[in-house]
This record gives structure tokens, C-alpha cells and sequence, in this order.
């Protein structure tokens, strides 16, 4: 039998802190039969506050058993555009859902994209240069997996991250070069910040090969501005860096003085031709919240066509991306045009879950910044807000004597504690900050807003309770703190 000393160095070194201990110890609370709310992960159709897209669901239907199509009641349930949809599927991609396609994806579907790409930016755009993938996930996957070539190859991510990119370096033997976001400037980059990230990387022979950029954020929720990426590129030209655009959030920009600019826009704008650029998109976000069809895809930009080559030739290693996925990226970027009789359905329910994504983003700000000792940079985007709280100094602890590493792990102990201490009190499930990466100095944990406005409502009532008395033990009773981090 196998033991855990057996397994992968690499393995062992990944971490995924959205699916860590403190989700595990709320499935086992919730099976006793505790009421947990669960903010730990963008997984929007697990809560009634969000509900699927009526158009695409019917798509679905019809695809997975075509035979409804023959029959006459069908007309009595799926609207006439519907069913024309899924007929000119079928004639285009006879074997429906059942089949493989080819590796790169269904052509009709990635002309779609390649012409949502075209209308969204007004820019060419080319379907040889789109992967339809399960997800935008498999898409980071086979970019990380092509861009590292040997064990001093890194890659600069954000700091804070989604967790996926430093797992998957892990996984793929390289090193993550965190360049950290400034919290005091919504979160947007800096070019100092990354000039040195890079320089310590190079100093410790690590040699730099991609940096990694998540817009709108996750877990900040910041949406950057059209200087702020072109920057980016600048400095990706300047330390020949491809670029990987983590774009699966554009659809979820509530600030009004704020809007989606993609990074093949701006870099096209800006003539660049010489930094090579992945885009990912996904279904699982946005609107549609469909993350378990794991549909999305990746397009590349200023890639040689033997390139292109080796990446299709990785896709195929999995065959392909799953077909019902496949189908609701086409969807997505396909979606009923007006006159059509799904339209104006489709966009009554798209506009009604933005627009309380939106309400539910200001009414957690609202509510975390008026707890003492908490402050929430207003969500800009996507679906997250990534809250810092304080907490009072620990008796005969000198964070001004620990060594980088261990003020990380001394401070990652503290947000844990706290967020399952959390957990156990009130049933609310979120992510500690050190599972993202943070500022020395700063504790943070990340929370959707994924659940009702009333639950939100709820969950700030209970958090500001618990979180005074959370700082009132550790700064008074030393024992009752200890209770309270178990």
C-alpha cells in the first residue's frame, strides 16, 4: 500500500486553500445538522439567490435528447427560436453531446467566440487561435504546463491570488514570484511592485517567463483601468513576459465609474505584437454561474503557428473539453439576439442577477465597514470581497524578530484560527487571507457574496458579534482566546 511519503513532491507542495480544512470542518457541521452559510467559494447556482438562465437550460434539454424535437407538445414548452438553435446544432455537430469533437473544440462554436471577441473589443480576431476548454481552469492548466520548462522557470502572480495559479505551478514543478496589489489603491497594480518582484526572482535564479493577471479580481473584486493594463504590457514587453489574462469575471462590473477593458484590446491598441497573450473565459461566472458544465476557452495572441501546434497537441492528450460545456460557452457567446422570441427573457433574467450581484456587493461593504476593526475595499467586480479585520497583539509574541517565513506561517496560523474559530461559532464559511496571499503585517479573508441579501444581512450581524468577541478574549483572557481559536 501507498503512503503519503510515496506520492509527488509536487503534489504535496500544492495547496487549494477554497477547498481547504475550514470548507472540510463546515460539511461535517452541516451534517450534524448545523446551518452553515457557505462564502468560500464563486459557486453561484449552489444558492437560490441565483437561478439558471431559462434560454441555455433549455438548449441543454434539447441537446441531451434530441427526440423532443419530433415531438408535438415540444412546441407548447420551448420557445420557436429555441428549437431552431439546437436544430442548426445538430446540423452542424451531428453527434451532439454524446461524442467527442475534435480536440480544439467544436469549429462552429469557435468561430462564435472568435466573433464575440470581434463585437466585444472590435478587433480581428481568429477562430485557429481559440481552444474550447472544461472551463477557464484546464485553460491556466495548459498554459502553466507549456510555459515551464524546467524547475527555475517562474511565473509572477498576484498577491493576493486565486489559488489555482500557485497550485498549478506547484504541480508543474515551477515557482510563483508574487508581486503584491496595492490595497490602498483598489487594488490595482504597480509597476515598482513588479520591477521587484522580478528582480528578487532573478537574484534567486529563478528565471521569469509569465506574469499572471486576474480582472475584475478574485479575491479582491478590483477592476483595473485601461493604464493600469497597459502598463502590464509594457512591462511584459520589457522582461520578455507572455501574459495570462484571467478575464472570467468581465461580465460582473458594478462600479460606476468603472468598465471591462480586455487585454487583447488594450494590447492591440497599443500595436503590440512581440508579448504573447492567453485570454480565459469561462461559463461558471458572469451571469450563467454555470460552473459545473465546465465550459470556457482560451485565445491566443501573438503565437507562431508551431506554437499553436504544441498546444493543440496538449488539448488532445484530453481528447477534448466536454461537449454540454462546449455548448454553453456557445451560449454565452451567442446568445438570442433582439426579435428573436427568447430575447427579451434572456435579458430580463441576465440584467436581474447583475443587478443583485450589485446590491448584495454594496451591502456587504456597507455592513463589514461599519464593524470596528474590519474594512472592505468596495467590490468593484466579480464576486468576492476580500475583508481585512485586526486583531490585537498576542502576549510575548515580537512579530519584529521573525524571519519573513516565519512571520508568513506565524500570521497564516492567526487568520486560520481566527476563520475557523469563525466557523464554529457562527457557521459562517470563508477563506483565511494566507490562503490567497497578503501583505506582512495584514490579515484578510475572502467571502462571496454569492448568498440572499438577508443572509448577507445576517452574516454581518453575526460577524460583528463574533468578531468582538473574538478580540475582546485575546486582548483580556489569554485562556478564553485559546477556546475561542480551537
Amino acid at each position: 500500500m501507498i503512503s503519503k511519503s510515496d506520492l509527488s513532491r509536487d503534489l504535496l507542495r500544492a495547496e487549494y486553500a477554497v477547498r481547504g480544512p475550514i470548507p472540510a470542518r463546515a460539511q461535517e457541521l452541516e451534517a450534524q445538522g448545523r446551518k452553515i452559510i457557505y462564502c468560500n467559494i464563486g459557486n453561484p447556482l449552489a444558492f437560490p439567490a441565483q437561478r439558471p438562465l431559462t434560454y441555455l437550460r433549455q438548449i441543454l434539454c434539447l441537446m441531451e435528447y434530441p427526440a423532443l424535437l419530433d415531438d408535438p407538445a415540444t412546441a407548447a414548452h420551448f420557445p420557436p427560436d429555441v428549437v431552431s438553435r439546437v436544430r442548426s446544432i445538430l446540423e452542424r455537430h451531428p453527434p451532439g453531446t454524446g461524442a467527442y469533437s475534435q480536440s480544439a473544440g467544436i469549429p462552429f462554436i469557435r468561430q462564435a467566440v472568435a466573433d464575440f471577441i470581434a463585437r466585444r473589443d472590435g478587433i480581428p480576431a481568429d477562430k485557429d487561435h481559440v481552444i474550447l476548454t472544461d472551463g477557464a481552469s484546464k485553460g491556466v492548466e495548459a498554459a502553466i504546463v507549456a510555459l515551464l520548462r524546467d524547475r527555475n522557470d517562474g511565473i509572477l502572480i498576484p498577491i493576493p491570488q486565486y489559488p489555482l495559479y500557485s497550485a498549478e505551478i506547484a504541480l508543474r514543478g515551477g515557482k510563483a514570484i508574487g508581486y503584491h496589489l496595492d490595497e490602498a489603491h483598489h487594488w490595482q497594480l504597480r509597476e515598482e511592485s513588479l520591477a521587484s518582484a522580478v528582480a528578487r526572482a532573478r537574484a534567486d535564479g529563478i528565471h521569469p517567463v509569465a506574469i499572471a493577471v486576474i480582472n475584475p479580481g478574485n479575491p479582491t473584486g478590483a477592476v483595473l483601468t485601461r493604464e493600469n493594463i497597459a502598463m502590464v504590457i509594457r512591462f511584459a514587453r520589457a522582461n520578455n513576459l507572455a501574459i495570462l489574462a484571467d478575464e472570467v469575471y468581465q461580465e460582473n462590473v458594478y462600479a460606476a465609474d468603472r468598465r471591462f477593458h480586455s487585454f487583447a484590446r488594450v494590447m492591440h491598441d497599443l500595436g503590440e505584437t512581440s508579448v504573447t497573450l492567453f485570454s480565459f473565459h469561462s461559463v461558471s461566472k458572469g451571469f450563467l454561474g454555470e460552473c459545473g458544465h465546465r465550459g470556457g476557452y482560451v485565445e491566443f495572441r501573438n503565437i507562431p503557428d508551431d506554437v499553436l501546434a504544441e498546444m493543440v497537441k496538449l488539448q488532445s492528450i484530453s481528447l477534448c473539453a466536454s461537449i454540454v460545456g462546449q455548448i454553453s460557452t456557445y451560449v454565452m457567446v451567442a446568445p438570442p439576439q433582439p426579435g428573436e422570441p427568447s430575447h427579451g427573457r434572456y435579458v430580463q433574467e441576465r440584467d436581474a442577477i447583475l443587478r443583485s450581484l450589485k446590491a448584495r456587493a454594496e451591502v456587504l461593504s456597507r455592513g463589514i465597514n461599519a464593524i470596528p476593526g474590519m474594512s472592505l475595499e468596495s467590490p468593484q467586480g466579480a464576486l468576492y470581497g476580500f475583508v481585512r479585520f485586526e486583531l490585537p497583539a498576542e502576549p510575548g509574541v515580537d512579530v519584529a524578530t521573525m524571519g519573513e517565513e516565519q512571520r508568513r506561517d506565524y500570521e497564516a496560523r492567526r487568520d486560520n484560527a481566527y476563520c475557523m474559530a469563525l466557523l464554529e461559532e457562527t457557521g459562517i464559511c470563508v477563506v483565511p487571507g494566507s490562503g490567497f496571499g497578503q501583505e506582512p503585517g495584514t490579515l484578510h479573508f475572502r467571502t462571496t457574496f454569492l448568498p440572499s441579501q438577508e443572509e448577507i444581512e445576517e452574516l454581518v450581524a453575526r460577524l460583528k458579534a463574533f468578531h468582538q468577541r473574538y478580540v475582546d478574549a485575546l486582548a483580556g483572557n489569554g485562556k478564553a482566546a485559546a477556546l475561542l481559536r480551537r
